[in-house]
């Protein structure tokens, strides 16, 4: 495992983003851990969270022209992604949608670089998939081209059928999901041997019971 994804863990726990013990899930299932991306909530956890995020997409090696941030999460993250990016040398316009179009001022549904060109979308996490769908067929629309969504957890989970949301979102869609952590990476950090060793066979069972090769 990267040193970047294993202090994102370290700094998700620290932050109580990602927590150990019985949550339901949407689901109905009973997972031994919870990720609450919300909880990225000051200036110091997001601009940390926008420097993980960016050394993510330089790790994935992804050639793309702009970011672009589905709303409502999705704004945050892109600002702060794009920040990170720029303090590594790599400078790119992004872009970010309302749920609502404005009728005055410059109007329409988009804020920021025009859309354009191969766009890398951004988000927290993937569950029904529902906000990234919408963001290729926004991005499609004005004439770009999406080519991969980057997230910061990959739960490896079943859905409904076999494939994970990740799964279904590359079969369907065409395009690559990278992250900056997934459940495996999860599991190896748990094998360190601290106080968090108690939560792995809990998370490994939850593994072979929902999970996804």
């Amino acid at each position: 495992m990267s040193d970047f994804r294993q202090a994102f863990i370290q700094f998700a726990i620290e932050r109580k983003v990602l927590c150990f013990g019985e949550f339901i899930t949407k689901a109905g299932r009973l997972s031994p851990y919870f990720f609450n991306a919300g909880l990225f909530n000051d200036g110091d956890s997001l601009r940390r969270l926008g420097q993980f995020y960016a050394k993510a997409i330089i790790a994935a090696a992804l050639p793309f022209d702009m970011l672009f941030g589905p709303a409502y999460k999705g704004i945050p993250l892109v600002s702060a992604i794009a920040i990170a990016l720029a303090e590594m040398g790599h400078n790119y316009p992004f872009c970010f949608n309302r749920k609502e179009a404005k009728d005055h001022g410059e109007g329409g549904m988009l804020v920021g670089a025009p859309l354009q060109g191969r766009v890398l979308i951004v988000d927290d996490v993937i569950s029904a998939g529902t906000s990234i769908r919408e963001s290729v067929d926004l991005i499609k629309t004005a004439g770009a081209t999406p080519i991969g969504v980057v997230i910061a957890l990959d739960r490896m989970e079943r859905g409904i059928d076999q494939l994970s949301a990740v799964q279904e979102i590359r079969k369907n869609l065409g395009i690559p999901v990278t992250s900056i952590i997934n459940l495996n990476n999860l599991i190896d950090f748990l094998q360190c041997g601290d106080e968090l060793t108690q939560h792995l066979q809990a998370v490994r069972y939850y593994r072979e019971q929902y999970g996804v090769s």
